[in-house]
């Protein structure tokens, strides 16, 4: 069984001068008329009154964040205070002024026990006793830091050890004095 396909014959196409003939299912042409051009926006939004939705949208949690900051500060300067009270210092709004800055001088200090002195690095904190034989000892220098330890002296013998110390200018005048009159010991702090 052989198929054979039968198709209609082919229509002729009108010529155009000739007008559209009735048995014609095709409109007759028209000319387009002029329209605005087409604002497209990028993809994902939906016309304008979503990007006005937004922008509000944006606008207020904008003035959220700036509100719990601002809530954030006063609740953080409201503790302060309160914990500064409660400490017995002054609140915030009477502060006294800082001290003025107590300028530091390198003292030579003479320890009498210079294997004390073996133990000391620099930037640590020391006390300062002079012993005396007369009196009890009694502390010269608190909380002194120490600035250089210089290498032993090879012929001192029993003379103590050098330590380098930075402290304000009037306890480097009370070292001086009590290392000439007593004997000098350090604590570490």
């Amino acid at each position: 069984m052989s198929r054979t396909a039968s198709f209609p014959p082919p229509v002729p196409p009108a010529s155009p001068a000739s007008p559209a003939s009735p048995a014609s299912t095709c409109p007759p042409a028209r000319p387009v008329p002029l329209f605005p051009p087409l604002r497209v926006g990028r993809v994902g939004r939906v016309g304008r009154g979503g990007d006005r939705l937004r922008r509000a949208l944006r606008r207020r949690r904008r003035v959220v964040s700036a509100g719990l900051a601002v809530a954030a500060a006063a609740a953080l300067a409201a503790g302060g205070a309160r914990a500064q009270a409660s400490r017995g210092a002054e609140p915030p709004g009477g502060k006294p002024p800082p001290p003025a800055a107590v300028r530091l001088v390198s003292a030579p200090v003479r320890i009498a026990d210079g294997a004390t002195v073996r133990l000391l690095r620099p930037g640590d904190r020391v006390d300062v006793v002079a012993a005396e034989r007369a009196g009890p000892p009694r502390v010269v220098a608190v909380a002194a830091r120490v600035a250089e330890v210089p290498a032993p002296e090879r012929d001192m013998g029993d003379g103590g050890a050098l330590v380098v110390l930075s402290v304000p200018r009037e306890t480097a005048r009370t070292l001086v004095g009590a290392g000439a009159a007593a004997r000098l010991a350090v604590t570490l702090c």
